[in-house]
């Protein structure tokens, strides 16, 4: 493997949009969705072991989750850690890690993955991150992963791409960020919109520099032996640097890619029965149902009749049952328990 290559996985986030299975405590990425015996962050870890050395693969995450990543990921040593006591976004966190692996490899070219996606298709995935990772060495380019679309989701970003191209890899014209149904329809109909997938490829001078022109108020705070992530803006790296950037282009790849951030996409992505329930490691009995999403805690059974199109979820302390494809109605809810109830129950 190339010395030069580095991943950077991504497992800060609180995954709110999957409460309650998903609480502050244990967030999504901690979890094991599919029943495989792997959370999401170790079945990312074990993806990209086959494309870079294990030694080149850093975690970022939370001082509140830096015991379970150590626990879950025990080959990954304690320097191997990119901690944050504030959460800031993408950018802030991307700045600071791009800033340690220039300081441990100035020929650095890393890959930026989320620790949330699901990959079909692993062989087609490695080739395709290591023909990103010889482009973005070789050249001062910001790379962005883009999948053709397959039906128009509402909840994924777009990523709208140029005629101008090199390589095979095609400059962004325009992001586009979680389109309305029509305008995802029109996206999927004209060949010329991808799904953003959020993994980035890029060299470690390339993205600094990209820091440094366009927010270089952020640059003096993270690049520092003790970051000062509590005086950074809150702010993605796709809508403050990206969208900035002349130099971004997307690799158009295909590889069985789905990312399982909301209980909608879990359902769109995992085994259905003969109603199309989705039932998650649960003991049920359903009459008259289905289009479901069902998740309980072990040794509780759900007795449940006549649902049509519904998430059923309990963790601990918590149920709810609402509409699973009403994303807003959702992040709604999660955020009104919030202002009634405090902390407790997230």
């Amino acid at each position: 493997m190339n010395n030069n290559y580095y991943c950077i996985i991504m497992a800060g986030g609180t995954g709110r949009r999957f409460w309650p299975y998903s609480r502050k405590a244990l967030p999504k990425q901690f979890l094991d969705f599919f029943g495989t015996g792997q959370t999401m962050l170790q079945q990312t870890y074990e993806r990209y072991k086959q494309i870079v050395s294990p030694e080149n693969i850093y975690i970022t995450t939370h001082s509140d989750y830096r015991d379970i990543v150590l626990k879950q990921l025990p080959d990954v040593r304690e320097n191997q850690l990119i901690v944050e006591e504030e959460r800031r976004n993408t950018a802030p966190s991307i700045a600071y890690a791009a800033h340690v692996l220039m300081n441990i490899n100035p020929n650095a070219t890393m890959i930026v993955a989320p620790s949330d996606n699901l990959i079909m298709r692993p062989e087609a995935f490695k080739e395709a991150m290591l023909k990103g990772l010889d482009f973005a060495s070789r050249s001062e380019k910001l790379v962005n992963i883009g999948i053709k679309p397959t039906y128009p989701e509402t909840g994924y970003g777009y990523i709208q791409i140029d005629e101008e191209e090199e390589c095979g890899f095609h400059k962004i014209k325009t992001f586009i960020e979680k389109p309305a149904g029509e305008f995802a329809k029109m996206f999927v109909e004209s060949n010329e919109f991808y799904w953003n997938t959020g993994i980035f490829i890029w060299h470690v001078k390339t993205i600094l520099e990209a820091f440094h022109n366009i927010m270089p108020d952020i640059c003096p705070r993270v690049e520092a032996d003790m970051p000062d992530f509590r005086t950074c803006p809150n702010s993605s790296i796709d809508t403050r640097v990206l969208e900035k950037s002349d130099n971004v282009y997307v690799q158009v790849c295909d590889f069985g890619w789905a990312d399982i951030g909301t209980w909608k996409s879990l359902y769109d992505n995992l085994p259905k029965d003969r109603n199309k329930n989705v039932i998650i490691n649960s003991d049920t009995l359903l009459y008259n149902c289905k289009n479901n999403i069902i998740q309980l805690p072990e040794g509780k059974l759900a007795v449940i009749q006549d649902l049509d199109g519904y998430l059923v979820a309990e963790q601990g302390n918590a149920l709810i049952i609402c509409k699973k494809d009403d994303q807003q109605s959702l992040r709604k809810f999660v955020n009104d328990v919030e202002m009634k109830f405090g902390e407790k129950y997230l």
